[in-house]
């Protein structure tokens, strides 16, 4: 994209400061485009703070109600690619999503919390999705595990998922063979799905330099509830923090924890579901998920629920995801 061919589209943030010290809190909206239910969360608050009613005590947030302004003029999940995708700063923008970065991660950089809030297309209930245990692995090393669950307990939610990018590099490694038997002759997109980097996003950006970070999935796009979702987790978010008055809210006790430990792609454009699943339906061992377009039978190998199942994936590219049960929330405080 030259610079003659970028949209007329403005980057906007609006950012509260205390005078007292405290956290940096940044909260994002839109970054899919026909996710609006944070923008309009977010503006909620906005208004809220303009008016006088609620007044921000300590520390500092920055609010971006719309972080891909073409694709939410478009109403599109995407403007030129998936913003949450490969999110990194480029010295050669080629589409909007790179000026995207190169405008959103310096700002990102700037704060130590962020909550990125979205939607989800399938029906289903709100969760939210935070990142590792403490680790000084190569994929996403952290240290900040028990600040992220601190915050996840008090947005409201009452589904909690991890395991996020080490079972996408899983999945890459697993691409990278099945490229490798195409000769050469993988597109572009099959390409992307192969980098490891592909996997990372907002919230994985975010911890990478420094920070803490989780991704509310604040329920379904026409959900009229959803924008309710966004507010009171800012609000929570805020109060947990001590950036407003009220106190730590008290946090969410009947939580269910989920890890990703798998991901299956499809490895032929004929490979077909067994039904039409929704994000966290229920597998048991031995459940058939799918079949292959050779007749192969696709099962569950053990109890646990399907994530982010994908009918219109094309070969080479994610199928579903694969949850189990996770024990980080044993000892809620």
């Amino acid at each position: 994209m030259s610079s003659s061919e970028i949209p007329s589209l403005l980057f906007k943030s609006t950012s509260y400061s205390s005078p007292h010290a405290g956290p940096r809190l940044l909260v994002t909206g839109a970054v899919h485009g026909n996710e609006t239910c944070g923008t309009k969360g977010i503006r909620r608050v906005i208004e809220e703070i303009e008016a006088g009613t609620l007044s921000i005590i300590a520390g500092t947030v920055t609010f971006v109600p719309i972080a891909n302004p073409l694709a939410y003029q478009r109403g599109e999940r995407s403007g030129d690619r998936n913003l949450n995708r490969k999110l990194q700063p480029t010295d050669q923008p080629r589409e909007f999503e790179d000026y995207v970065a190169n405008w959103l991660c310096p700002l990102m950089a700037q704060h130590e919390v962020l909550l990125d809030l979205h939607s989800f297309r399938g029906e289903g209930e709100a969760f939210v999705m935070v990142g590792p245990e403490n680790n000084d692995g190569a994929i996403e090393p952290f240290h900040f595990a028990a600040e992220e669950k601190a915050m996840a307990l008090r947005l409201g939610v009452s589904r909690f998922v991890d395991g996020w990018l080490s079972t996408y590099a899983r999945g890459v490694e697993r691409r990278k063979q099945y490229l490798a038997s195409l000769s050469g002759k993988a597109d572009a997109a099959q390409l992307l799905n192969a980098d490891p980097l592909f996997g990372v996003g907002t919230t994985e950006y975010m911890r990478s330099v420094g920070g803490y970070a989780m991704t509310l999935e604040c329920g379904q796009h026409q959900d009229p509830h959803a924008p309710e979702v966004a507010y009171r987790a800012i609000i929570n978010t805020l109060a947990h923090l001590g950036l407003i008055a009220g106190g730590d809210p008290a946090p969410v006790r009947d939580m269910e924890a989920l890890r990703i430990y798998d991901v299956v792609d499809k490895t032929h454009r004929d490979d077909s579901f067994s039904r039409a699943w929704s994000s966290f339906d229920v597998l048991k061992k031995g459940d058939l998920i799918g079949t292959r377009h050779d007749g192969t039978p696709v099962v569950a190998e053990i109890d646990g629920r399907i994530i982010f199942p994908d009918a219109n994936a094309q070969a080479g590219e994610e199928w579903f995801y694969l949850t189990k049960a996770n024990a980080r929330l044993q000892d809620i405080s």
